[in-house]
């Protein structure tokens, strides 16, 4: 029935028919009772109903299936058959996030990282049909996800990263390598690396400029993002008790070296994100810049039913006479 539509659905209002007509019958039989007088009525205990009593209602009951089935012809069923034929340009995307100490400044909130995963997250949810990977890096890079259309494994292992659990420092030419090695060889029509970071380069054994060459060669577009406000920014430091103490710190982003490596792929684009909003933003911009190519064919074929039910009401009319005018007369 998923596939049924009716082609005047308000006739099926007629089916209130069905339940008037059983109580109508109800209450006639019950009226039609045979009342016997007679000073005592022990002599008819024992004697049993005879089919035929059993199942006087069955002509009644034919009627009231060929009355619904009526109305059901009269609605109009039809049933739907469909096909549809898609074809995705597919769209494979690595996200290379920073965990260095300094992305758990406050200039965004709670903090940079955070806001980060949480922009990340809402951009994965979007991409249902695409393949994503998670690379991080620090001071090292390794990847956390490989190239996946398992969403949920993904946005699970993105809420788990913490800053801390790497060696510190700002290794952008690994990160962007390990993310290169993890999309190269992909076959997909697009092949994308989106780069977060708050720093400047200075660890790392990969030259950021050569990596971004390397990401040209394999036809990979690098949108690079700038973390951070401008200026100066909070940043949380313990001290010896554990105790947490702000301190303001300078901005340092190498946005020259990110427009480079950008610039080297093509297509690719630099960005640069003051707060939460602007890192919304861009996400939104590459979402749409990024879109997938779909094209849909649809065949869709309908076929009217009503005959099928005039037959099934032609049947209940003729086993009620048959029943009616031939067994119950015998």
């Amino acid at each position: 029935m998923n596939n049924i539509t009716f082609g005047h659905p308000w006739m099926l209002l007629g089916l209130i028919l069905v339940p008037l007509l059983i109580g109508w019958w109800m209450w006639r039989y019950r009226k039609q009772e045979a009342a016997l007088q007679h000073s005592s009525t022990s002599f008819l205990k024992g004697v049993k109903k005879t089919l035929r009593q059993r199942l006087r209602w069955l002509p009644y009951a034919c009627r009231v299936v060929a009355v619904a089935a009526v109305v059901v012809a009269l609605a109009r069923p039809q049933s739907r058959l469909s096909r549809e034929e898609m074809t995705v340009e597919g769209i494979d995307i690595v996200l290379a996030v920073d965990l260095s100490g300094s992305m758990l400044a406050e200039d965004f909130r709670p903090n940079r990282l955070e806001a980060a995963k949480s922009v990340a997250e809402n951009f994965i949810k979007g991409r249902k049909s695409d393949r994503i990977g998670l690379v991080v890096f620090a001071g090292e890079s390794f990847t956390q996800v490989p190239l996946t259309v398992d969403h949920q494994v993904l946005l699970k292992q993105l809420k788990s990263l913490k800053s801390g659990t790497m060696r510190d420092g700002t290794a952008l030419g690994d990160g962007l390598a390990t993310a290169i090695n993890r999309i190269k060889d992909s076959e997909a029509k697009s092949k994308v690396i989106i780069l977060m970071t708050d720093g400047v380069n200075n660890q790392g054994s990969v030259d950021p400029q050569s990596a971004a060459e390397i990401a040209a060669m394999y036809n990979i577009r690098l949108y690079t993002i700038g973390i951070g406000t401008r200026g100066k920014a909070p940043y949380p430091f313990r001290d010896e008790l554990g105790r947490v103490h702000y301190q303001n710190v300078d901005v340092e982003i190498d946005e020259a070296l990110m427009k480079e490596m950008a610039g080297a792929t093509k297509e690719g684009q630099y960005f640069r994100a003051t707060n939460k909003g602007a890192l919304e933003e861009i996400f939104e911009k590459i979402d749409k810049m990024e879109k997938s190519k779909i094209d849909v064919t649809q065949y869709a074929q309908t076929k009217d039913e009503f005959s099928k039910w005039l037959w099934l009401a032609l049947i209940a009319l003729g086993l009620e006479a048959l029943v009616k005018w031939g067994w119950f007369k015998l």
